[in-house]
């Protein structure tokens, strides 16, 4: 596993060319640290398809697909050369990974995560943005055990354990790791990705 973390001297910088060649990068971190705007971002520099795993995962009125079903359309999804999925669901890591070169671990301060959450839902009820398969977000939801916010309060802590973990399985050392730990990091990580790419 060929890592970059600026601020852990456990992690290597990717040399220019080795970048070059990740074309099927997985974006994961906790709910409201922004995969899916990285992840589209990253796709349009790389001219490859967007694939939200939330898109593949919920069906209409926020039920959840059967897991056979989810799995195959994850697998149908990466048949590509070239792609970039968001989204952290267990059910279908293992195929996301073993398909991916390149996971990018957005890692940023829990203060940071719900101030994105916070806009980011209040935008949603706001406006009645419609979601996958027509689903969208109620204020009603804020206040029951399903919470964005209670989902964000339980999975930050877990998520920063769990992913040096898996990261470091046997199974997953072809994967390059990205570690980026603040929005100023993302973008220049970006911004290097652009010139990459020029």
């Amino acid at each position: 596993m060929l890592s970059f973390d600026s601020r852990s001297s456990g992690f290597k910088q990717i040399p220019r060319s080795h970048q070059l060649s990740h074309r099927r990068i997985s974006v994961v971190g906790t709910i409201g640290s922004g995969k899916t705007t990285f992840a589209l971002k990253t796709s349009k520099l790389l001219s490859a398809p967007h694939i939200e795993l939330d898109a593949l995962h919920w069906e209409p009125n926020w039920i959840e697909a059967p897991n056979n079903l989810f799995r195959e359309r994850v697998k149908q999804s990466l048949q590509g050369d070239s792609w970039v999925a968001d989204g952290n669901y267990h059910q279908v890591r293992d195929i996301v990974w073993s398909h991916a070169d390149t996971v990018v671990w957005l890692d940023y301060p829990f203060r940071t995560i719900i101030a994105r959450l916070t806009r980011r839902t209040l935008r949603r009820i706001r406006t009645h943005e419609k979601l996958w398969n027509g689903n969208q977000e109620h204020i009603r939801g804020l206040f029951t055990r399903d919470s964005v916010f209670l989902w964000a309060i339980r999975t930050y802590r877990r998520r920063r354990r769990q992913y040096p973990i898996l990261l470091s399985k046997p199974e997953n050392s072809h994967l390059t790791v990205v570690r980026l730990r603040s929005p100023r990091e993302a973008t220049e990580f970006l911004s290097t990705l652009r010139q990459l790419e020029d």
